[in-house]
């Protein structure tokens, strides 16, 4: 009988990735965070029913900008998450540490 290849996320993640801790992983997570920060205005935004200019004009920013955080190309300043949150979308950014 064959056994099943599945894996984990977080196996796969140590397989092909390295251990938490190394630069490599580091980069990993440091990416997907990133990623998932677009994800997270993209999904906001299209829940309020605004386009990436009405979010820009709203925030202050402009359309070039959030699509490119939309889209993970750039990273975005607190300062400016923090207006698109709060002044683009009307919604409150909370922000935790997790030692």
């Amino acid at each position: 009988m064959k056994t099943s290849n599945l894996k984990t996320l977080a196996e796969f993640k140590e397989e092909f990735y390295g251990k938490k801790g190394t630069e490599k992983r580091d980069n990993l997570e440091k990416g997907f965070e990133q990623f998932k920060l677009g994800v997270m205005i993209h999904e906001a935004r299209i829940e309020k029913g605004l386009t990436q200019e009405e979010l820009a004009i709203r925030s202050g920013t402009t359309k070039s900008y959030i699509s490119r955080i939309e889209n993970n190309v750039k990273e975005v300043r607190f300062s400016t998450l923090q207006k698109i949150v709060e002044l683009g979308l009307g919604g409150k950014l909370e922000l935790a540490i997790k030692l």
